[in-house]
């Protein structure tokens, strides 16, 4: 059977490990990504999913599973904050909603807007 030819990328452009590597690097510089790993955080976010009774916001699933299950809950930013402390702490801009959803539906959003050039002041909290 013949072998599929190699994909030719034009010398002027980086790698795809290079790509990744370049993107790692500048996610990694973001200040607010630290922010996810404060003990701060950690209250924030236990609080949201009591309030929303660990419930997805979107699909109304029990978010009853441990990490990594889909059913696990994750807290999740209706307005991206785009590295504005207040909208970050905001509990009103927080909610529940399932790994699946916010791993599937949500990041598809997600990549969407910021392809149309949505950005975050375009949107207002639906609470």
């Amino acid at each position: 059977m013949p072998e599929m030819p190699n994909t030719f990328r034009p010398s002027y452009l980086p790698s795809r490990q290079e790509q990744q590597r370049q993107h790692d690097s500048r996610r990694d510089q973001s200040e607010q990504r630290g922010w996810y790993k404060t003990a701060r955080w950690q209250k924030l976010k236990q609080r949201v999913h009591v309030r929303d009774l660990f419930r997805c916001q979107e699909t109304g699933v029990l978010c009853s599973g441990k990490y990594p299950a889909d059913d696990s809950p994750v807290a999740d930013h209706i307005v991206e904050p785009d590295g504005d402390p207040a909208l970050f702490w905001d509990e009103n801009n927080i909610r529940t909603v399932s790994k699946a959803y916010h791993d599937g539906e949500r990041q598809r959003e997600q990549i969407a807007e910021r392809g149309r050039g949505v950005g975050r002041k375009s949107r207002a909290p639906a609470r």
